[in-house]
């Protein structure tokens, strides 16, 4: 079973899809033989990443930002003054550079029709881009 989300973002930062995609494999599983599988998630794009991440205290989103924001500065910022790829505007190389580094895509286990998350994950699409997008999630489960 496979089916596309789309999820609306206003500018860079962590947007939880948890709900929808639990929603999704409970009842893509109804009366079905996929009680038991294998979730995955895709990201259709290049300057957003998925993660698994604390859905408890909102802190840990701000600090994961505050640090990649740290790591990977806007192409306007002197230390990163050698990129070549900036005519799309200074968060674009950098949003392609935390892409490359955080993941794009996601394998969850399934059982009794529910993904396997622990008790404080949660999923998350990280836009890394300034400018609102709408962004596609694959999701396939097996």
């Amino acid at each position: 079973m496979q089916r596309q989300f789309t999820v609306s973002t206003q500018g860079q930062g962590l947007y939880e899809i948890t709900g929808q995609i639990v929603d999704w494999v409970r009842h893509a599983a109804q009366g079905s033989d996929t009680q038991t599988g294998l979730l995955t998630l895709f990201v259709q794009h290049t300057s957003c990443s998925l993660l698994i991440q604390e859905n408890a205290d909102p802190d840990v989103q701000v600090d994961l930002f505050a640090y990649l924001a740290r790591l990977v500065p806007p192409a306007n910022d002197p230390q990163m003054q050698y990129l070549r790829h900036v005519y799309e505007g200074p968060d674009d190389m950098p949003a392609h550079i935390k892409a490359a580094i955080l993941p794009v895509s996601l394998s969850i286990p399934v059982a009794q029709g529910r993904p396997l998350l622990g008790t404080w994950q949660g999923i998350y699409l990280f836009e890394h881009r300034d400018a609102p997008h709408s962004r596609r999630v694959i999701a396939h489960l097996v």
